[in-house]
């Protein structure tokens, strides 16, 4: 968790919080058993607020041509059965989860830098799309998402009457 984010969410070393995960804290959830309190620059509290609070943002090129608008992701670990992809109204909402598929002990890893677990990435739309016409593939790791644009309605001109 970058210092930034500390700062403005309040978090300073000088902070002290009870950990709950502490196994030597386990007949007292709020440590009265022996009063030792863990210091907010540890891991742990750190490690809860990133499972609990943070879903990764997903990356994506949005452009269009002529007759569509093309989305483009890197998605690659992603089963399409584990992918959502909805549309209300004029927003797109992709969604998925990228599971890590063997448990490793974290002391055993040298770098972390991959994204597991929920994901999600919203963008408005910016015209109309004919939502039955929608398709969506996934090769070599590249979710790809055609959305054709709807036929535009040609402008009509109304007159305004002066009503005595």
């Amino acid at each position: 968790m970058s210092n930034i984010f500390k700062r403005l969410a309040g978090l300073n070393n000088s902070i002290e919080v009870i950990n709950i995960a502490d196994k030597d804290n386990a007949g007292d959830p709020w440590g009265a058993d022996n009063g030792e309190n863990t210091n907010i620059g540890s891991s742990q509290p750190e490690e809860w607020l990133e499972e609990d609070f943070e879903e990764g943002q997903l990356s994506i090129d949005v452009y269009q041509t002529p007759n569509d608008i093309i989305v483009k992701s890197t998605i690659a670990g992603v089963k399409p059965d584990d992918i959502d992809i909805s549309i209300n109204n004029d927003m797109l909402t992709i969604r998925g989860k990228r599971e890590m598929e063997e448990i490793v002990a974290e002391e055993n890893y040298l770098f972390r830098e991959c994204y597991w677990g929920n994901f999600s990435r919203s963008v408005i739309l910016p015209v109309e799309i004919q939502a039955d016409k929608i398709e969506a593939t996934l090769e070599n790791g590249i979710l790809t998402l055609v959305l054709p644009k709807a036929k535009t309605a040609k402008q009509i001109s109304v007159k305004v009457k002066e009503k005595f």
